[in-house]
């Protein structure tokens, strides 16, 4: 049995997908996955909101990013054919790919609209674009945003302890540092990671003393 598990590990990570590329018209599934025919393909270097995420306006507003963020990915191909070259396959079985369409990388078009985040984590191919699309307060940049792995991670995520009478949560999101006060909206579902370099805090000044800005809802 281990012999066919260690078997079935290596199909998984086999380097058949490394080279393999998959042409033809896709179909968005949000923005940074897509499908082309039976095949599903997870773009590579980047990492967009959740379909069914939202983010917070300068105004105030609630924005659901995650199907903006799709529409995007569908503006940028605009009907093209796309060509993707395979790297891998992730643990769910999709291709994970570049993509192009007329000549253009995708993920790259993506992040500097603004429309997803440079995935650090596993690659820095898309970093400088994403500082472009930061300094210009472009598409998601203008936003309160909550890290798409932060929000995939669960609707409340397992925090730090808080010392006593510090009840002030300072998070650390793709918007930078926000901190969140009791009774505010997305307070409940903010964990404190304090190995990350969050952390509690005990008065508001404290917080902005130390560089957080306060969430606006």
């Amino acid at each position: 049995m281990k012999i066919l598990s260690l078997i079935a590990a290596l199909v998984l990570i086999s380097p058949a997908a490394i080279g393999q590329t998959v042409e033809g018209r896709m179909v968005a599934t949000d923005g940074d996955s897509l499908r082309i025919g039976e095949e599903r393909i997870r773009l590579y270097g980047i990492d967009a909101p959740e379909l069914d995420q939202t983010c917070l306006r300068p105004d105030g507003g609630v924005w659901r990013c995650g199907g903006w963020s799709q529409r995007q990915l569908r503006e940028v191909i605009r009907g093209q054919d796309l060509r993707c070259e395979g790297r891998e396959r992730d643990r769910y079985g999709r291709l994970v790919a570049t993509c192009f369409a007329g000549g253009r990388d995708v993920a790259e078009e993506m992040v500097t609209r603004g429309a997803a985040f440079a995935y650090r984590r596993y690659a820095m191919d898309y970093v400088d674009a994403e500082k472009g699309a930061a300094i210009a307060d472009r598409g998601l940049w203008a936003a309160d945003v909550q890290s798409p792995a932060a929000f995939r991670a669960g609707k409340v995520a397992p925090s730090s302890p808080a010392p006593e009478g510090c009840e002030i949560k300072g998070n650390i999101s793709a918007s930078g540092r926000i901190y969140h006060m009791p009774g505010q909206a997305d307070y409940n579902r903010t964990g404190i990671n304090t190995a990350k370099g969050e952390r509690w805090f005990c008065s508001e000044d404290a917080a902005r003393a130390a560089g957080w800005r306060r969430a606006r809802r």
